[in-house]
């Protein structure tokens, strides 16, 4: 699979959805995700100790349709800025690729709850 980037924005203390459809960078088509697990997370930058874990989900393993997200919970502990963010999969002989990176875009909400 060819790394992708793709940049997010992600609202303070909302839920947070995003739904990718991941490719074979060869042949263009669907990356069969079958047997795989996923992980995703946002830092400020890599060696950075805190991190902000993705919910990784399969929506149609066969035609590479991975969804991500992060609850109200985990949003509005993230403080506003820029971070950056990867998502890695494991196939079942436990070889792990980075298959997206890219930036993130945390906005400050001015409705408090």
């Amino acid at each position: 699979m060819a790394v992708y980037v793709v940049n997010l924005v992600v609202d303070q203390g909302v839920d947070f959805t995003q739904t990718l459809n991941l490719e074979n960078g060869s042949t263009n088509a669907a990356s069969d995700l079958t047997d795989y697990t996923g992980a995703a997370q946002l830092r400020k930058h890599a060696s950075s100790r805190n991190s902000y874990s993705f919910t990784v989900t399969f929506q149609d393993r066969v035609n590479g349709v991975v969804k991500l997200t992060l609850s109200d919970d985990i949003t509005k502990r993230i403080k506003p800025g820029r971070y950056i963010w990867d998502l890695i999969l494991t196939d079942s002989n436990g070889l792990k690729e980075r298959v997206v990176e890219g930036s993130v875009l945390v906005r400050e909400s001015a409705t408090k709850e």
